[in-house]
């Protein structure tokens, strides 16, 4: 299997020239580690390493586009400070982005930032919503017609704990595998999850197929055990990047990590032919959105 985590000495947010070579990584669907890259929180902000601050109705705590707090406990204080800690991460992350790949600033998309404090390996989920097995993100409720994932990882922890992922094959070689196991899409069927607010949009078919992966992948035992794959701890106090929607992943271990995602159209890659919707597109022999 090729490199797939590609590893970069750098510990500022910013930097004055990205080297090509990690844009061409990144738009193939490695990760970016940035192993000395260290969000640090400041003296008020350590209460909040704690994970009963989290409701537990809610699988993560937010920060909304608009600057809303959302699924945090505590009084009207500590919401501000909260929503402080976010949203400097969030700022930090754009900034590292920006100078990473300049072409995208003005095709982002921002989405909400994350702080999740829970513990990985306690949580119950059902083995589609299980993010401990190998996957590519992929919304059943929220077709994107090939709109990219971008995402920015930090890893907080105060006792050193690292988050350990599994890094798989590379996109293409994973769908040669499971696409001939796919079901055929059907129009009418997305009409129908659509009307019935299932889906808050049409599901295209390149929508289908990345739902299907995901589910095949997740659900092959043999596969998540035998495929290509590199077991990576992301240090505390560490920072990576990549395109979650291609870069195949499961997080099995951790605690106390902030992450900002931004969308970005396929068409504002430097590359267009290394998207996914472009991979599926010429092994399906046809427009998919």
């Amino acid at each position: 299997m090729t490199q797939q985590i590609i590893e970069i000495d750098h510990s500022d947010w910013q930097f004055e020239h990205a080297d090509p070579a990690w844009i061409a990584a990144l738009e193939a669907g490695k990760v970016l580690y940035f192993p000395h890259l260290a969000f640090r929180l400041q003296a008020d902000e350590l209460q909040f390493l704690n994970p009963d601050i989290r409701d537990p109705k809610v699988r993560n705590i937010s920060l909304d586009a608009h600057g809303q707090l959302k699924g945090a406990l505590g009084d009207a204080a500590r919401q501000v400070a909260m929503t402080a800690m976010i949203g400097r991460f969030r700022t930090q992350a754009q900034s590292l982005i920006r100078s990473l790949v300049p072409r995208y600033t003005d095709a982002l998309r921002l989405a909400p930032t994350s702080y999740r404090p829970a513990q990985v390996e306690s949580r119950a989920q059902s083995w589609r919503a299980d993010d401990r097995r190998l996957h590519v993100d992929a919304f059943p409720s929220r077709p994107n017609y090939g709109e990219r994932i971008l995402r920015v990882f930090a890893n907080v922890n105060p006792e050193g704990v690292p988050r350990v992922w599994r890094v798989g094959e590379p996109f293409e070689q994973m769908a040669r595998h499971f696409l001939p196991r796919t079901k055929a899409y059907s129009r009418w069927q997305a009409k129908a999850l659509h009307s019935l607010h299932v889906t808050k949009s049409l599901r295209s078919e390149y929508d289908h197929l990345m739902l299907q992966l995901h589910d095949a992948m997740k659900a092959d035992p043999d596969y998540q055990r035998e495929a290509p794959q590199v077991t990576m701890p992301f240090a505390a106090g560490s920072v990576w990047v990549c395109f979650s929607d291609q870069a195949l992943h499961a997080v099995m271990s951790g605690q106390y990590m902030l992450e900002q995602t931004l969308h970005l159209p396929a068409a504002a890659q430097y590359d267009t032919d290394a998207s996914p919707l472009a991979i599926l597109t010429r092994l399906t022999g046809r427009a998919l959105v």
